[in-house]
C-alpha cells in the first residue's frame, strides 16, 4: 500500500478525473477525494461554445466517462476556502477541515470580468461553465436580435462561428486589431478575421467600449469610434484568470497561477502538486520560464503526470515536458497548432500564406529554432509535422536549464508576448530560413497535400 492514505484533488474538472484514473492505474489503494464548487462531474468545456449552443449535443452528452474505476468520493457543490499546507489541511465551508497526505490543485480558471459590463442584466453572460452556456442558450432562444461577443480569443470566435451557423447576426468587439493576435501573431490573426468576415461576422476591432445602457430594446454598447451597437445577447469572452483566491495567505507563489517546479510539484509546499489551467511551470522542452497552458489536452496530460509525480515524490519525479497541441474549428476551417506559437519571434510559411480559407502551414521561430506550427485545413500534414517538432524540441538537460534561467527573464504572459508577436516578420533577422525550411518541409507539403 502507498504511504499516502488520502489524496485530495481540489477542482472537479477533466484534470481531476484523469488524475484520479492515473492514481488507480498506479495501484494507489487509498482514499481519493475530489472537491469542486460546480454541481456537476467533469464535462466537455470546449463543446459549450459549439455543439451545445447549436443544439448538436444535449447537456447529458457532455459528461466524460471514466476509463478506469476510480472509486472516488465526489464533493461537488463544495468550494475550498483555504489551504494550510503546513498542517496538510484544506478548509471547506462550515469550518470543515479536510486532511490529506497528498494534494493536487486543479481548480482551473474562471472567466475574467470586464469592468463596466452590466452583469446584472440577464442578457449579459460570461462563458466558462455549463450553467453559463445553458443561460446563453436560453437567451438566444428568447430573442432574435444581434449577438455581441466581446473578446478576440478562441472561445469568443468559436461562439461567433456557432452563431452564424444558427443564422444569427453577430459582432465581435475587441481592443486588438486582429483576432488571436497574442496567440498566433497578427498576420494569421488577420487571415482568420477575413474568414469570419466572409461568413458574415461583423468585426469591430481596435476599439474600446465607452458606455453601456440597458433597456427593453436590448443592451446598447457605445464604442470609442462612436459606433452604437444594440444587442439581444452579449457574451463576455475577455479571457480568464487562475482560480487561486482560496489559496490567498497560503504562502504559495500565485502570480498568474500556482508556481510549480518542472515536475508539477508546487513551489513552497510539500506533498502538493498542481495541474491544468491553474498551474504555471517551466516546460523544459522550451526553456526554464514558467508558463500556464490553457488547452484541453494539457489538462489531461498534466493531470496524469502530476498524479504520477505526487505518488513518486520529489526525489523520483520526472519533469513534465509535453509538446502542447490544440485545435479549433471555425466556419468549417480546422485550425490546428503544436508547440507554443506565442513565444515565437518570427514566422515563416511552409506552404501558401494564410488567408483564412486556403490550406496553409505557419512556422514560429525563436532563436533560430522552431517552437510552434499552426495549420489551416491541413490535418494530415499537421500530424507529420507535429511528430517532427516533437523530435526536434527535446527537453533540456540540467546544464542547459541553468544557462537559460540566467539569461531569460520571467515573462509577463500578456505584455511580453504581445510585443514579440507584433514584431514578427517572415524571413527577417539572422535566422537561416532555408535551413529551417529544409528541416520541416516534407514531400507531402511540397505537393500541396
Amino acid at each position: 500500500m502507498s504511504r499516502m492514505e488520502r489524496i485530495v484533488i481540489v477542482g472537479a474538472g477533466l484534470t481531476a478525473l484523469r488524475a484520479a484514473e492515473r492514481l488507480r492505474e498506479l495501484k494507489f489503494d487509498g482514499e481519493v477525494v475530489i472537491v469542486g464548487d460546480e454541481p456537476y462531474k467533469p464535462y466537455h468545456r470546449p463543446a459549450l461554445s459549439k455543439q451545445l449552443v447549436t443544439g448538436k449535443l444535449s447537456t447529458k452528452d457532455l459528461f466524460f466517462p471514466a476509463y478506469h474505476d476510480i472509486d472516488a468520493i465526489w464533493r461537488t457543490r463544495t468550494r475550498a476556502h483555504k489551504l494550510d499546507h503546513g498542517r496538510h489541511v484544506v478548509h471547506l465551508p462550515g469550518g470543515e477541515e479536510l486532511k490529506y497526505d497528498g494534494l493536487m490543485i486543479a481548480t482551473g480558471v474562471e472567466a475574467r470580468h470586464l469592468a463596466g459590463a452590466p452583469r446584472h442584466d440577464p442578457r449579459v453572460h460570461a462563458l466558462r461553465t455549463l450553467d453559463d452556456a445553458i443561460a446563453i442558450k436560453e437567451t438566444l432562444t428568447r430573442s432574435k436580435g444581434r449577438v455581441v461577443v466581446i473578446g478576440t480569443g478562441f472561445t469568443g470566435c468559436e461562439f461567433a462561428s456557432s452563431c452564424r451557423e444558427m443564422n444569427r447576426d453577430v459582432t465581435i468587439i475587441g481592443r486588438s486589431k486582429t483576432l488571436f493576435g497574442k496567440a498566433l501573431g497578427p498576420e494569421l490573426g488577420a487571415a482568420i478575421g477575413d474568414l469570419h468576415r466572409r461568413h458574415g461576422v461583423d468585426l469591430a476591432l481596435g476599439v474600446d467600449i465607452r458606455h453601456w445602457a440597458t433597456g427593453p430594446e436590448g443592451v446598447a454598447i457605445v464604442l470609442s469610434n462612436e459606433r452604437l451597437i444594440t444587442a439581444a445577447c452579449v457574451v463576455l469572452a475577455v479571457g480568464s484568470m487562475p482560480s487561486t483566491d482560496w489559496l490567498a495567505g497560503s504562502g504559495l507563489v500565485l502570480e498568474d497561477g500556482v508556481l510549480c517546479e518542472p515536475t508539477c510539484h508546487v513551489v513552497g509546499a510539500s506533498d502538493v502538486v498542481a495541474a491544468g489551467d491553474v498551474a504555471r511551470w517551466p516546460n523544459l522542452r522550451f526553456d526554464g520560464v514558467p508558463r500556464r497552458v490553457e488547452h484541453w489536452l494539457n489538462a489531461i496530460e498534466m493531470g496524469r503526470a502530476a498524479a504520477e509525480n505526487l505518488l513518486a515524490g520529489k526525489s523520483r519525479a520526472k519533469p513534465f515536458t509535453p509538446l502542447p497541441r490544440f485545435w479549433s474549428e471555425q466556419h468549417h476551417v480546422r485550425i490546428q497548432a503544436a508547440g507554443i506559437p506565442a513565444i515565437g519571434q518570427q514566422t515563416m510559411y511552409l506552404s501558401t500564406r494564410p488567408n483564412g480559407s486556403e490550406r496553409s502551414i505557419t512556422g514560429y521561430i525563436r532563436a533560430g529554432k522552431p517552437v510552434g506550427i499552426v495549420g489551416l485545413n491541413q490535418p494530415r500534414t499537421m500530424i507529420h509535422l507535429t511528430r517532427q517538432l516533437d523530435q526536434k524540441l527535446r527537453p533540456m538537460v540540467p546544464s542547459e536549464r541553468v544557462r537559460n534561467s540566467r539569461r531569460t527573464p520571467v515573462e509577463n504572459p500578456t505584455a511580453a508576448n504581445a510585443e514579440t508577436l507584433s514584431e514578427r516578420t517572415p524571413g527577417a533577422g539572422k535566422i537561416d530560413v532555408n535551413e529551417l525550411s529544409a528541416r520541416l518541409k516534407t514531400p507531402a507539403m511540397r505537393n500541396g497535400r
